[in-house]
């Protein structure tokens, strides 16, 4: 086993796999730029590095800087978490290159699999269905010929994606060229490279993922499904396991996760993946993606398999066997994860960085936080305002609901807007409740509350006193704030409190 792994990452995720890696008994060594002097995995490190500016081309990104700290510090592995280089081919070779064990998938399956084009033949291979689309980079007129046989809507794509980046749906082709060229420029200024893809686009899908797992022995199997439908400019926002959709078609898991580890299977893959599907009105699935790394939402599938995925990973990377088989694998309850952000829901989901100046976590039975900041901490305006991922655990999805209920109840953050009262909306929400999600359910959900949550004029008045005396107990205002007074996410929790 490892003695020192240095993980090549920040925020939360890197916290997380500190706590693993402690729990193993094995020395951690953080990395980070200037914006994160004092983040919180730098102070629970063993050892820490600095890397560079706070910019991430400056510092997460260069490779050459995390693989000189790997060296002045004498690890044997890298964790890359999520993000950053996590899904570099290029950096999980150089690891191997420079005698480090990469804690993730070969540079090779990185390949056949970060190539969303690849991925897709490589899917066709191994006999899993796959959205009608090119199989390769295509140009305008590519993709106008694709919409007239095919016909509106489609969805242009990046072959280098991933996050919703350099993603556009075009609903006539009309829009298609200026799409077209919107799509191209983001992902080259994401992933420096503007080639894009195009898929006929299905409507109102659910979004589901499979998480599998393989070690260097030929053992792969999956580990169920996560439901990750509710999103926002195709960034995940809630995800849940078991899917509610599994309830109604208990044999789709199963078929699901055969098609999954047909995939992984196909590109020889090792350590954890997820293969991501759409399902269609008609509970059809097809092959999306694959991503060759650990997952934001990888704690609902921890909370009902009792399974550390992290130290798996570990272990696998360190060429043990799988400790377990397909048949041990045992889904129990039903866990919700909510990510919190530092943005105003009311706002466009608009980034809120600044100052902490008060932070209330909630605790409780059943009741995870895997988060990174802390009071007096200043939120970046440089990375992902992610603050946290709060996660809950019950016997009973109803159950879950009414845990996370409480939970977000109990999350108060001072000093910067976040989604927590937007998050208390959702999940109170009777269509939510009855599980009939799909990627469309947040857009819709605003569209169908937008006037009822406007707050009425006496709990404005109350809203306007409360900011009043915040502002009088030294409280700093909120940048960006909607000019027409409190956020209705904000007045809603309030009016609840006052009840």
């Amino acid at each position: 086993m490892f003695r020192k792994i240095l993980i090549a990452n920040r925020g939360e995720i890197a916290v997380r796999v500190i706590r693993t890696l402690r729990e193993m008994g094995i020395r951690s060594v953080a990395v980070f730029s200037d914006a994160d002097r004092t983040s919180l995995h730098v102070r629970m490190a063993d050892e820490a590095e600095h890397i560079g500016p706070s910019a991430s081309a400056e510092s997460y990104l260069r490779m050459d800087r995390i693989l000189d700290a790997a060296k002045k510090h004498g690890v044997e592995a890298i964790h890359p978490g999520y993000g950053f280089l996590s899904e570099n081919a290029e950096f999980a070779a150089a690891c191997q290159d420079g005698g480090l064990v990469f804690i993730g998938p070969s540079a090779d399956s990185i390949r056949a699999m970060g190539s969303k084009t690849a991925a897709r033949q490589n899917a066709i291979r191994a006999g899993t269905p796959v959205v009608p689309g090119t199989d390769h980079a295509i140009d305008l007129e590519e993709a106008r010929a694709f919409g007239r046989t095919h016909s509106y809507p489609i969805l242009l794509k990046a072959v280098a994606g991933g996050g919703g980046k350099g993603m556009r749906a075009v609903e006539r082709e009309s829009e298609l060229e200026s799409a077209y060229r919107n799509a191209a420029s983001e992902a080259a200024r994401a992933f420096g490279n503007p080639d894009l893809y195009v898929e006929k686009l299905i409507l109102r899908p659910r979004h589901i993922e499979i998480q599998v797992l393989g070690d260097a022995h030929g053992n792969l199997l999956h580990l169920g499904e996560r439901e990750c439908s509710l999103q926002r400019r195709h960034q995940k926002v809630v995800e849940e396991a078991p899917s509610p959709l599994m309830a109604l078609h208990p044999e789709m898991r199963d078929a699901m996760g055969q098609a999954a580890v047909r995939a992984a299977r196909q590109v020889g893959y090792t350590n954890a993946g997820t293969i991501e599907f759409l399902v269609d009105q008609d509970h059809r699935f097809y092959f999306l993606e694959m991503n060759t790394r650990l997952q934001v939402e990888h704690p609902v599938t921890e909370l009902i398999t009792s399974l550390d995925l992290v130290k798996l990973q570990v272990e696998i990377a360190a060429g043990r066997k799988l400790p377990f088989t397909q048949e041990a694998v045992a889904w129990r309850g039903s866990a919700i994860e909510c990510r919190i952000y530092a943005e105003d829901p009311y706002n466009q989901f608009l980034p809120c960085p600044g100052k902490i100046t008060r932070l209330d976590r909630p605790f409780g039975p059943g009741v995870r936080l895997d988060g990174y900041v802390y009071p007096g901490w200043d939120v970046p305006l440089e990375y992902d305002p992610l603050l946290a991922k709060l996660a809950v655990w019950h016997a009973t999805r109803e159950e879950s609901i009414a845990r996370m209920l409480r939970a977000l109840g109990e999350y108060d953050v001072g000093g910067i807007r976040t989604n927590v009262g937007f998050f208390r909306q959702i999940l109170d929400d009777a269509e939510f409740r009855a599980g009939r999600l799909d990627t469309g359910f947040i857009d819709e959900f605003l569209a169908r509350h937008n006037k009822a949550l406007e707050p009425p004029g006496d709990l404005a008045a109350v809203a306007a006193m409360a900011a009043a005396f915040d502002h009088q107990a030294g409280e700093p205002g909120n940048a960006g704030a909607p000019a027409n007074g409190a956020s209705p996410w904000l007045a809603a929790g309030r009016s609840e409190l006052l009840r």
